[in-house]
């Protein structure tokens, strides 16, 4: 009995120590999934930044890394992104 009782609290800590670790890119995607469609200005507001180009440089990384999660609007300006 003593023994069934710690196997549990063991699975248990297992499970409470299991953590997703997410690069700043993703969180930036997640953030943009909660907005839907928006400018660079308006994402780059939403994560804290007070400028709108400060997103540049990670909208480019995202662009390499993960292709499938961004869609880009370039027939028009300002740019529109949404989050897949």
């Amino acid at each position: 009995m003593m023994l069934e009782k710690l196997d549990k609290s063991l699975e248990v800590a297992i499970i409470a120590t299991e953590e997703v670790f997410k690069t700043y890119e993703l969180i930036c995607l997640d953030k943009l999934k909660e907005m839907g469609r928006s400018t660079a200005r308006d994402w780059s507001f939403a994560m804290g930044y007070t400028h709108r180009s400060s997103l540049a440089k990670i909208i480019k990384r995202i662009k390499e890394r993960y292709p499938d999660k961004l869609k880009i609007f370039d027939n028009r300006f300002p740019r529109v992104y949404e989050a897949l």
